[in-house]
């Protein structure tokens, strides 16, 4: 066997990857998506309102405007932590290896133009650190709003006690506190989403659905077998 059939046969051995544009993204999780940055939006600038910031809107609107947001936001985050649960996309906020390399990635590597050092998929649509800010996200800094925002909706309810007074101003001060921590959670993402393979790559993943990710030839076959989520059809590669 000569070394150049050698080579075609190791060459065959291996295993055969695929890019294909597949729907990672659901038609509900984009509602999701988009409706809470609507949302969160609009709690920001009539809470912004309501600290006297801008006087776009008068007092009454923006309490009306703030209380429906944070009502709505809270129907959203409820239904759709049963549906993560039920679709079992829970698993997709689940802490990971590999944290560091993304990090040096985004704090360094990335103005060197080094590859990204983690690849998406359809089991894993985020890499380890956005697990990790995304968890938090929802169970420290989405409970604290709702609890703080739910006790200073009802202080009518329970405004007599001698306490009350105290307690409203340290309410207020922890949800403002949780406000500001969601604003800058929203502004990294925001700039998070510039660092595709264009400035607007991860804005259009997220209105199609659609993205590019390795399939292995079982993979591909699967999908295209049991339609499992839509994909289109694009260039193999080794």
């Amino acid at each position: 066997m000569t070394d150049e059939s050698i080579a075609r046969y190791v060459d065959l051995k291996k295993p055969r990857f695929l890019k294909r544009d597949v729907m990672i993204y659901s038609y509900y999780e984009r509602f999701w998506h988009w409706s809470q940055a609507l949302l969160i939006f609009a709690l920001f600038f009539s809470g912004l309102g309501l600290h006297g910031t801008h006087g776009l809107l008068d007092f009454r609107t923006a309490v009306t405007v703030h209380s429906f947001a944070a009502i709505t936001l809270i129907v959203l985050w409820i239904f759709t932590t049963f549906w993560n649960f039920t679709t079992g996309q829970w698993k997709q906020y689940l802490f990971k290896k590999g944290i560091w390399p993304v990090i040096r990635f985004y704090a360094w590597g990335i103005l060197w133009n080094e590859p990204h050092p983690y690849k998406k998929s359809l089991q894993r649509k985020q890499n380890a650190l956005q697990s990790l800010a995304y968890m938090s996200f929802m169970v420290l800094v989405g409970p604290a709003l709702w609890s703080t925002g739910i006790v200073y909706l009802l202080y009518d309810f329970w405004s007599h006690y001698s306490w009350a007074g105290d307690a409203l101003t340290y309410t207020a001060f922890l949800h403002t506190a949780a406000a500001f921590i969601m604003a800058a959670f929203v502004i990294i993402h925001v700039y998070m989403t510039t660092t595709g393979k264009t400035a607007f790559h991860y804005v259009r993943t997220m209105i199609t659905g659609y993205d590019q990710i390795e399939l292995s030839e079982v993979e591909e076959a699967y999908i295209e077998e049991t339609k499992a989520v839509p994909m289109k059809q694009s260039k193999a590669i080794r």
